[in-house]
């Protein structure tokens, strides 16, 4: 197939406004496909947190600024270093700045993975946020049997509270929308409520008075509450001090004050991006590292994220509140950003 001339690509200007630019189809470089997108997965959290503050202090001279990191589609070409990816093959893609909300993308090789054989497009195109949400959890080191929290149920925290049951843990799950917590109900968390003064209580009682043995914060923004909270339903040593694991993932901000006693010897655990290589061009590239030492690799997270899904283990699906065509992105955009409690999961087919 020749390569087409065009594409269009979602963009926010600078007064916070989304706009669909168009531009030149890129062609693949070393080590990168180009890819023909079927599907791709707003993120909630991420590529919109900015947009309020962009609309209460505007600045029309900024360009657009192309945003987009999660999609799947057809392969329809291969650069350099890329000959066993044929033309045709079905993968899902990721990356901030390759996998855009366009028709066209152009994406390293390591930042793809096959899509499974009766997984949808619209499924593939989670990779990057569901990869970013299992390697949360195995910086949580969620075991099964244990008591696990999450607080913040976006998309990260949806497929968190998914694979937290997988595990084998018993699950509680936190967030003020109703909406998000109805979804973690339906995703296996045996335990939903709101943050509230009484959710320490509620929680304790949950866990039988053992204590969450793990948590995971979902969420940007102040976090220094729920900090607060989960280290009052955390496991207690006979010594009065809070122990188990606290992973946080999605920019949440806290200050403890009377830092580290406020939380006694529990481990916090910042868990950045979707796992090992994403952000190093020559592993993004096709240079991997060994695996004996580096087994969770960004690639090795998206295959598992999608072979749970295909196996009818991890429900993507129900995570989808809206489809658009990619014209009408600024919608399904606008929803995330004005509803929140009626908007999650938006994909776009372009």
């Amino acid at each position: 197939m020749t390569r087409p001339e065009t594409r269009r690509v979602a963009a926010i200007d600078g007064s916070g406004q989304f706009v669909l630019v168009e531009e030149d189809v890129p062609a693949p470089g070393p080590g990168e496909v180009l890819v023909e997108n079927r599907a791709t997965l707003i993120s909630p959290g991420t590529e919109l947190a900015g947009v309020p503050a962009m609309r209460d202090n505007p600045n029309p001279e900024a360009a657009p600024r192309k945003f987009g990191y999660s999609s799947a589609g057809v392969v329809l070409e291969a650069g350099e270093g890329c000959d066993d990816i044929p033309a045709g093959l079905e993968v899902a893609c990721m990356g901030g700045g390759y996998a855009l909300h366009s028709d066209y993308v152009a994406v390293p090789r390591n930042l793809t993975v096959p899509k499974p054989e009766g997984l949808s497009f619209e499924e593939a195109a989670f990779a990057h946020l569901a990869a970013t949400s299992l390697h949360a959890v195995r910086r949580a080191d969620v075991r099964i049997g244990e008591n696990f929290l999450v607080v913040g149920l976006g998309i990260v925290g949806q497929v968190a509270v998914q694979l937290g049951a997988i595990a084998g843990a018993h699950v509680a799950a936190m967030d003020y929308l109703p909406m998000r917590r109805e979804l973690a109900e339906r995703g296996g968390a045996e335990l939903v409520l709101e943050p509230s003064e009484d959710a320490v209580s509620i929680v304790r009682e949950f866990t039988r008075g053992y204590g969450l043995d793990c948590a995971l914060l979902a969420f940007g923004g102040d976090a220094n509450e729920a900090v607060r909270q989960v280290s009052r339903m955390m496991k207690q040593a006979p010594d009065g001090h809070q122990m188990g694991r606290l992973a946080i993932v999605g920019g949440a901000r806290f200050q403890a004050e009377g830092w580290p006693v406020a939380v006694g010897n529990m481990d916090i655990r910042p868990s950045s991006r979707p796992g090992p290589g994403y952000h190093d061009e020559a592993w993004e590239r096709g240079r991997d590292y060994p695996p004996v030492f580096v087994q969770w690799t960004t690639r090795r997270n998206m295959e598992e994220c999608l072979r749970f899904a295909a196996a009818g283990r991890l429900d993507l699906e129900m995570l989808i509140t809206h489809r658009l065509p990619l014209a009408d992105f600024a919608q399904g955009a606008e929803a995330l950003v004005s509803t929140p409690d009626r908007a999650l999961a938006v994909i776009l087919k372009p």
